[in-house]
């Protein structure tokens, strides 16, 4: 019978027993990990089928795992003896295909990466995670959004292809780089967002565009989140095109104004909007930018048109905020979403449980997609009152996200922590023909199993 020491050669790749390292025992929403078999870095696709194949032969389950950024407790074991596969060393960017504007890259490139690389090329992927450090992989695993969904999509719309390795150890590739195809089920469509559920993806291909020539910030100071969000809704209709509306209240930015040591550019009012715009015209740009301070005058406190360097700045801002709040307190992060003209409704509903469960609640989130980042602090709570003030808390918030016809996920994925109301919120038909497709791709209930549903 094969050793897993004979498929991944190299001792460095490879830990078992008391060499495994902490960090596969360690998640923010997950306690008690149980014990692993293994966990095996593979280098490339064959090294997978390998160890798919050795699982198989020993009736393991299998974790893929990336950069070990995910935020919904899917890239750990709820049970033991799983292998966890770690694709975070199948990094290499593989080929440009300038002709079908086309990347191809192995699961483990950064998505930082990915934009230095494609943007000092001349071109533009534009799916943006706060989480430059997060991997390819992981983003198609869940779908990722980020701060240019409103304009651009998500990480479905920017993946042309995927080679994934099936539980049975064979190799299928979804999807090509034609434009169109009306050519049977789009099982690509299938694979992206299922969390390591159905494979484990050893190779995509991403669509590019021609990178915008021109980009501008603008920072809107209010008194009310509503406010903010109204102004918001009246930017979208306008014709002004921003790639990304993002929104935070003045308590959630603290944390990151002292992680990082500066202010925002704005220090009046409770409710901010973070916006870009992007295109190739400097002087339609800058009618586009007079047309969004026009509208938000009546209600905004303040407007800025920031500088290059001045952008850079806020928007590290934001993209820190959660990285403040790890350094000062524990918290848990959701990613509910609402329609977007639900947003200010769904966020004055978490002040309400605010006060009710005496739990503190911050909020910030993608403003022009309906996405909120919900934040449950923990403070000076003992760790009885924080699991049953946040439990009782998180039933009220996702009944009121149904209500409002939300879903529990906008782009961190269900994973272990939302599966509870993921069941709750869903349709029993489609659970059903959910757990149906997971019955076909892994009959024997071996990828990550007991995630999403």
């Amino acid at each position: 019978m094969t050793t897993l020491h004979s498929i991944i050669i190299d001792s460095d790749r490879l830990f078992t027993g008391e060499d495994v390292p902490a960090a596969y025992y360690e998640d923010t929403y997950v306690k008690d990990i149980p014990p692993v078999h293994a966990v095996a870095l593979p280098v490339n696709e064959e090294e997978v089928q390998s160890l798919v194949r050795y699982a198989i032969d020993r009736d393991l389950t299998i974790l893929a795992r990336g950069a070990g950024t995910g935020v919904a407790g899917a890239q750990v074991p709820l049970k033991e003896d799983a292998l966890i596969i770690d694709l975070h060393l199948m990094n290499r960017i593989v080929a440009l295909d300038e002709e079908t504007l086309t990347l191809t890259v192995e699961p483990g490139v950064l998505v930082g990466e990915i934009h230095r690389y494609v943007e000092s090329q001349g071109y533009f992927y534009p799916p943006d995670p706060a989480s430059k450090h997060s991997t390819i992989g992981g983003n198609v695993a869940t779908n990722a959004g980020g701060l240019r969904a409103v304009k651009y999509g998500t990480t479905r719309d920017y993946v042309r292809s995927l080679t994934a390795v099936l539980p049975s150890a064979e190799v299928i590739t979804m999807g090509s780089r034609n434009i169109k195809s009306s050519s049977g089920y789009d099982l690509k469509d299938l694979f992206i967002g299922s969390e390591g559920t159905l494979g484990i993806t050893t190779r995509i291909q991403l669509k590019l565009i021609p990178l915008p020539q021109a980009r501008v910030s603008i920072l809107l100071a209010f008194d009310t989140v509503q406010q903010a969000t109204d102004a918001t809704l009246a930017i979208l209709t306008s014709g002004a095109d921003p790639s990304g509306v993002e929104l935070f209240e003045r308590q959630a930015l603290r944390y990151a104004e002292q992680n990082l040591g500066y202010p925002l550019k704005s220090q009046v009012g409770e409710a901010y909007l973070l916006m870009t715009l992007d295109g190739n015209d400097p002087k339609e740009l800058a009618m586009r930018a007079e047309r969004i301070e026009q509208i938000a005058k009546e209600t905004a406190l303040e407007s800025h048109i920031l500088t290059p360097e001045e952008a850079l700045r806020n928007w590290a801002l934001r993209d820190n905020i959660l990285l403040g709040l790890t350094v000062f307190t524990e918290f848990e992060l959701l990613d509910e979403v609402v329609p977007i003209n639900k947003f200010a409704e769904l966020i004055e509903a978490t002040k309400q449980m605010q006060a009710k469960h005496k739990l503190n609640v911050l909020n910030f989130g993608h403003a022009g997609d309906g996405n909120v980042h919900t934040l449950l602090m923990k403070d000076d709570l003992s760790e009885e009152e924080w699991t049953e003030r946040r439990a009782a808390l998180l039933k009220d918030l996702y009944q009121k996200v149904a209500d409002l016809g939300g879903l529990p996920s906008a782009e961190h994925g269900i994973g272990i922590v939302k599966k509870e109301y993921m069941e709750k919120m869903t349709d029993p038909v489609n659970l059903t023909y959910m757990r149906a497709i997971k019955q076909v791709f892994d009959p024997d209930n071996r990828l990550n199993p007991g995630k999403v549903f």
